[in-house]
């Protein structure tokens, strides 16, 4: 293996390793070189699938290669994910559909697909895992990587495991990440951003502190816009005034995360990379093609909602102690209710008719955009759902629903329906909606 120079690097698509400073590979003669000073001993990586969704459906259908793609749903919904084509127009991610059309009227849109997104995700993650135990995933396309001494089970540095690793992801699975490669975990995940799609990047120790200064201070994991508003008003703007800054004069102003602020602005994070991340929540929500306002549109809703959370728990082998509603209004205003079980559940009937009674106290005439229910407080399931001594009825809807979960099972999701969902178009039946 080369020793640490920066001459000494490899190329991203025949992975040969290079003998000299030349602009192409002396093998294949790709341009897509990768050299850097410390490429040979950093170990903490992030990997990000681009552009994930849209990838997913170019690759099951190739008449989409050149189209701008936009994953998301009516033109009352946002958008999930917009292919490169499409973000050269303009189209970003959680944009307002009709915005996004007015932007991109040649876009081609594409509901989700969630159930083929999770099992392409699961595919990935399962590759990353074959790396390294050490894999924290982040959402369905994302995770950090810690490939710490695995070079002995590779034979092969980090740096060109991840390079074979994204290769192989592009052969075998059809779709391309970009890979961020650094000392630390922040740095990493910054990093896998910079050269997006089919990006590797790597961020040095010993060019931290002058990469980071004249960038953003959005770049700091947590400051979104109205935080970096409020340092925008006491002059701050760049990553470089912050680390001028005090660490104490800076946790006096902003509190905790003054202190977040003086230790990432100077690339310190010695946060370790957690395969052990659970779920906080599991939830489900759509958006409508039209404002609902009345229970009898609403209800229906809730219900189909209810019943894909509890299929995702069931299939976890989880349960929720806190039931959470959430409903956003025509004014785009965000309304939250919850209300704590008794015990933990994973019953679409006890999550549905808790919801209902969170429900019924905000259809008070206000025209809703968004619904969505949801569990939290996870726990495993080896509690949940004992029998209920006052409603006698629980115990039968909970049979029922085990029966009806038995036939979804041998013949689709869709081969039993309840009265609520049953002929109430599509409202009733929502697209596959993401998770918490």
């Amino acid at each position: 293996m080369p020793v640490n120079d920066p001459s000494h690097g490899f190329c991203r698509d025949c992975l040969a390793l290079q003998r000299g400073s030349g602009p192409r590979c002396h093998g294949c003669g790709s341009p897509r070189l990768l050299r850097h000073p410390e490429l040979y001993k950093l170990h903490l990586a992030h990997i990000d699938c681009d552009a994930f969704y849209a990838a997913v459906e170019k690759r099951d259908n190739p008449e989409l290669k050149d189209k701008p793609v936009i994953i998301g749903g009516g033109k009352r919904g946002v958008v999930s994910t917009a292919c490169y084509i499409a973000r050269i127009h303009g189209v970003r991610s959680a944009m307002p559909m009709f915005k996004a059309l007015e932007a991109c009227p040649e876009a081609v849109v594409i509901s989700p697909d969630m159930e083929k997104y999770v099992r392409v995700g699961r595919e990935v993650r399962s590759m990353m895992q074959a790396l390294t135990p050490l894999v924290e995933p982040l959402s369905i396309d994302e995770a950090f990587l810690d490939l710490d001494g695995t070079e002995r089970l590779h034979g092969l540095p980090p740096a060109l495991v991840l390079a074979r690793f994204a290769v192989a992801v592009e052969k075998e699975i059809g779709i391309t990440v970009s890979a961020g490669l650094s000392y630390c975990k922040f740095l990493a995940k910054v990093a896998s951003d910079l050269r997006k799609p089919r990006g590797f990047t790597v961020i040095g120790e010993a060019e931290a502190l002058a990469f980071l200064a004249p960038q953003p201070v959005t770049m700091i994991w947590g400051v979104g816009k109205a935080f970096a508003a409020t340092l925008e008003s006491d002059g701050i703007r760049s990553i470089g005034q912050l680390q001028r800054m005090d660490r104490g004069d800076l946790m006096r102003r902003y509190g905790t995360m003054g202190s977040r602020l003086y230790h990432l602005s100077r690339g310190q994070d010695d946060r370790q990379v957690s395969p052990d991340q659970e779920a906080k929540s599991v939830s489900a929500e759509t958006t409508f093609d039209t404002d609902l306002a009345s229970s009898a549109e609403l209800v229906p809703v809730l219900r189909a909602l209810s019943e894909k959370v509890s299929a995702r728990l069931k299939k976890a082998n989880i349960a929720g102690r806190t039931v959470v509603l959430k409903l956003k209004s025509q004014d785009f205003k965000l309304r939250t209710r919850n209300r704590q079980l008794t015990d933990p559940t994973r019953l679409a009937d006890r999550i549905f008719q808790t919801g209902m009674q969170l429900l019924s106290k905000e259809t008070d005439g206000t025209k809703y955009r968004l619904l969505g229910i949801g569990v939290s407080d996870l726990s495993d399931d080896e509690r949940a759902d004992p029998p209920d001594l006052v409603d006698v009825q629980s115990r039968k809807r909970a049979l029922a629903e085990g029966a009806i979960d038995v036939l979804r099972g041998k013949f689709g999701k869709n081969a039993v329906e309840t009265g609520y969902t049953f002929g109430k178009g599509r409202n009733a039946h929502p697209p596959e909606a993401l998770d918490d």
